[in-house]
């Protein structure tokens, strides 16, 4: 008898997106918990209980309000390097997605004009249903940082 196992492998979602803001300040967005709650998440949700342990293996966690309810995230830093990459796992805590441990990579890349290019990678997507709601997410959540950054 033989047995055939067919698997998925879903494509790294990757987004760039270009700020008008210094590479450090962008970078201070992502890992200072008092920023984070101001912009994190696309528009509707909410941010409480923001914490941010920035080391290799350190944690960091925070809570997600919208109208549908509340989104549990955390994870562990994997690599630091101070401000031009950011690499951490990326645990739900509810849903079809609870327990399922990603990796988001952020690289902070200086423009000649003093700005940012942030390129973000979210591997380890379990589907393309969980790759097409990311897209959106992540999407919503550079809209706002961009606004943040503006102000």
């Amino acid at each position: 008898m033989v047995s055939t196992t067919e698997t998925t492998t879903i494509p790294a979602l990757v987004l760039t997106r270009r700020f008008a803001a210094p590479r450090q300040a962008v970078f201070d967005a992502w890992t200072k918990p008092e920023e984070i709650s101001q912009w994190f998440g696309p528009k509707g949700v909410t941010v409480r209980d923001a914490k941010a342990d920035l080391r290799p293996g350190g944690h960091y966690s925070l809570v997600m309000d919208e109208s549908d309810g509340t989104h549990p995230l955390s994870g562990v830093y994997r690599e630091i390097t101070v401000p031009e990459r950011l690499v951490f796992s990326w645990i739900w805590g509810h849903g079809a997605l609870e327990g399922i441990e990603m990796q988001v990579t952020l690289d902070f890349e200086e423009t000649k004009d003093g700005g940012t290019q942030l390129t973000l990678t979210h591997e380890r997507l379990p589907s393309t249903l969980a790759s097409e709601h990311h897209n959106q997410g992540w999407l919503g959540c550079l809209d706002c940082l961009q606004e943040y950054l503006a102000k």
